[in-house]
């Protein structure tokens, strides 16, 4: 999902992006993630902040990675630091947000979400 707008950014992306978070687990991790701010985390920490551990972390990971919602990168022999893509995820809720109460009768200063 790397897009430069909310304009470029389809249904179908988003949709399959949204079904990336799908899981509660993998929605736990993306949170942890999210915590853990742009410097992530390593595998090993994101597994006992998250309670996902081993070969589901990585199937979770994996998923999230394609979705476009996370990084992964080496760093040093094998530890692997995850960290939060945050210019996809504001995308996404952009995306869910840009036609905001755009029928609504009522103009509603609540609903301003920039």
């Amino acid at each position: 999902m790397k897009h430069e707008s909310t304009d470029d950014i389809s249904l179908t992306i988003a949709a399959s992006t949204f079904a990336a978070l799908g899981s509660e687990q993998r929605l736990s991790v993306l949170r942890c993630l999210v915590r853990a701010g742009p410097e992530g985390l390593s595998i090993g920490e994101l597994g006992q902040r998250s309670g996902v551990t081993g070969s589901t972390l990585t199937h979770h990971m994996k998923i999230l990675a394609q979705s476009g919602l996370v990084t992964q990168e080496k760093q040093g022999r094998s530890i692997i630091c995850a960290a939060v893509a945050y210019d996809e995820i504001r995308i996404l809720s952009q995306f869910l947000l840009q036609e905001c109460c755009a029928d609504s009768s009522e103009p509603n200063k609540d609903h301003d979400h920039g």
